[in-house]
């Protein structure tokens, strides 16, 4: 949310100054780093090292003011391959310390020039290291960031007038607005409906490696919509929000999981897939941001680092299985870090798989790549429901 006008770039030569007021009152100081304006949105700290054009054009991280831990941001400027969506979706971007000069061979423009060109408000010269433990102690919270305000008790009444994410429904503001089709890559060996609640580029990317056509609906769609294409299996991708306030996705996948068709959810997806089963979800204090994320699986007590974007958690039990109305649901995944559910599965009576989503990125991007093998089990997966059909299964 950018008001003030229109925003314009700043120049090097001088830089205005810069407020960030949080709704607990607390204000930073800085100078304006991309756009000159004001901005307000839901303040939270990612912890990544690098990736920040993947994270700023990951639509989950819509109406967020996002808070870079890593001291030296911008160095490898803005290139014209790496965006995740068409945009960049942040309400606002704080940083410590802006490199003066990008370097890396792949830069088209630095990205305060990216930020200021696509009017998206931000600082820099902020104590992100105690913004950042502030966050940790308060939670996440309203936040208001400012260059055009010099009063902080002025900026702080506006932040008080913002919406909470709490109870926000947002997949429908970042979702397409006309259905897509990304071809396989090579022979084709499988069809999947993937809902867009916020998808990264990445994802379908991901699937074309692996021979899957995937046609790209929007949120609204609906399951006749999802069954008319006549699908291997149904990915509800990442995306903004409160689980809680989304409801139409919710009633297509309880119709996918009753007509046995494979499903596969991250991120958002997974919050989603908890619903559908039965289970509640809840706002964590400060959320899970970053590329960096220990999560063990629990069917092989593997431990993988993961990529996280996420402010909700599913309330399910870990270690007790669930009986739905479509199998047996249990937790497959949990953060290392403090025990939030982060994945799970749905099997039927004999034990076999028939849904799992995860809580995190496994398209890596950016981030580590060791959850990418999850690509391959929903394959498997498609593979051997087709398989079971075909021998008068499902």
């Amino acid at each position: 949310m950018h008001s003030a006008g229109s925003p314009t770039p700043a120049t090097r030569s001088q830089v205005p100054e810069a407020i960030l007021v949080l709704e607990d009152g607390r204000t930073f100081r800085g100078r304006a780093f991309g756009a000159i304006g004001e901005t307000f949105g839901e303040a939270v700290f990612a912890t990544a090292m690098s990736g920040y054009q993947e994270t700023l054009t990951d639509p989950s991280y819509a109406r967020q003011v996002v808070v870079a831990t890593a001291p030296h941001i911008g160095n490898t400027g803005w290139n014209d391959e790496d965006d995740e969506s068409s945009r960049i979706w942040v309400a606002g971007y704080v940083i410590r310390d802006a490199a003066r000069v990008p370097s890396s061979w792949r830069a088209r423009r630095t990205l305060a020039d990216e930020l200021a060109a696509q009017g998206v408000v931000g600082m820099s010269d902020v104590d992100t290291r105690a913004l950042t433990r502030h966050l940790r102690e308060r939670g996440a919270m309203r936040v208001g960031v400012s260059s055009v305000e010099t009063d902080p008790a002025a900026l702080l009444t506006r932040v008080l007038e913002q919406p909470a994410m709490a109870g926000a429904h947002l997949a429908d503001d970042v979702s397409t607005r006309q259905a897509y089709v990304v071809e396989a890559r090579g022979e084709k060996r499988q069809t999947v409906v993937a809902l867009d609640l916020g998808i990264k580029s990445m994802t379908p990317h991901r699937m074309a490696e692996r021979g899957i056509q995937t046609h790209v609906l929007p949120s609204t769609a609906t399951f006749a919509d999802v069954a008319a294409l006549n699908p291997d299996g149904v990915f509800f991708s990442n995306g903004p929000g409160d689980p809680e306030a989304t409801e139409g996705p919710v009633e297509v996948l309880r119709e996918v999981l009753a007509a046995g068709i494979p499903y596969f959810g991250i991120c958002f997806g997974n919050q989603l897939f908890g619903r559908a089963l039965g289970f509640g979800t809840y706002k964590l204090t400060y959320g899970h941001r970053g590329i960096n994320q220990p999560v063990m699986d629990l069917t092989t007590r593997r431990v993988e680092i993961t990529a996280h974007n996420h402010g909700f958690a599913v309330d399910a039990p870990v270690g007790q299985p669930t009986t739905t109305p479509y199998g047996i649901a249990t937790v497959s995944h949990v953060g290392l870090n403090d025990d939030v559910v982060e994945g799970l599965e749905l099997r039927d009576a004999a034990g076999d798989l028939l849904s799992f989503s995860v809580q995190y990125h496994p398209e890596a991007a950016a981030g580590p790549h060791d959850a990418s093998y999850l690509f391959d089990r929903f394959v498997d997966l498609m593979s051997a429901r087709s398989t079971a059909t075909k021998d008068g299964g499902r």
